[in-house]
C-alpha cells in the first residue's frame, strides 16, 4: 500500500498539473510499467533481484531519488495560472520509470503470484488471469486518482491555494520516498 501511495500522489499531481487528458500519457505509462512488473516478477525475474540484496538495494534507492525529483518538480512548479505550455508534460516514459523502479510494486505482485492458484492446470493461464485482474483493478482506482487531480485544478484557482497543494503534494511524495526505504 505504502508504493501505491506514490503513484496516487503523482497522479493526483499530473491531473491537477495538465488535466485528465492531459495526464493520460503518464497514467498509460505507470499502467503499461505495471504489466511489465508484473511480467517480470511472473517470469521469476524478481527472486533472481531479491537473491541479490545489493540489485534490491539500488532499486530502492533509484524509486527513491526519482520520488525526491517528482516531488522537486511538483513543489517548485509554477501556479497553474502561470504554467506555460513550455513545461514539458510527465511522458509514458516517465509513468513507466516509477513502475519499474517500485520495489514494493514487485514484492506486491510476487505475493499475488504465491498466495493462491486460480488456474492449477496452467501456471501460465494463472499469472495471465491474476495480471489481468490486478490491471483492471488499478486501471479504475488510477483514473479515479487522475480525475480528482484535474478536479482539484477546476476547483482551486488562485495562485496561493496552487501554491500549497504542490507544496502539499510534494511533501506527500516525499513521505513516500521515506517509506520506500527499508527499515
Amino acid at each position: 500500500m505504502r508504493s501505491m501511495f506514490a503513484i496516487y500522489a503523482a497522479l493526483i499531481a499530473v491531473g491537477r498539473a495538465r488535466g485528465f487528458v492531459g495526464g493520460l500519457p503518464y497514467f498509460l505509462g505507470l499502467q503499461s510499467g505495471l504489466a511489465m512488473a508484473a511480467g517480470i516478477t511472473a517470469a521469476g525475474l524478481f527472486s533472481l533481484l531479491e537473491a541479490a540484496p545489493s540489485a534490491l538495494y539500488a532499486m530502492t534507492i533509484s524509486a527513491t531519488v526519482y520520488l525526491v525529483y517528482l516531488a522537486w518538480k511538483i513543489a517548485t512548479a509554477p501556479p497553474l495560472s502561470e504554467a506555460g505550455p513550455e513545461r514539458p508534460a510527465p511522458s509514458l516514459a516517465d509513468g513507466i520509470l516509477l513502475s519499474l523502479v517500485n520495489p514494493k510494486g514487485y514484492a506486491a505482485m510476487l505475493a499475488l503470484f504465491a498466495s493462491h492458484t486460480l488456474i492449477a492446470a496452467s501456471l501460465v493461464n494463472d499469472a495471465a488471469s491474476k495480471i489481468a485482474v490486478t490491471i483492471v483493478i488499478i486501471l479504475f482506482v488510477n483514473v479515479i486518482w487522475l480525475y480528482v487531480g484535474a478536479a482539484l485544478a477546476r476547483t482551486f484557482r488562485s495562485p496561493r491555494a496552487n501554491r500549497i497543494i504542490n507544496i502539499t503534494f510534494a511533501v506527500l511524495l516525499l513521505a513516500s520516498a521515506v517509506l520506500l526505504i527499508p527499515h
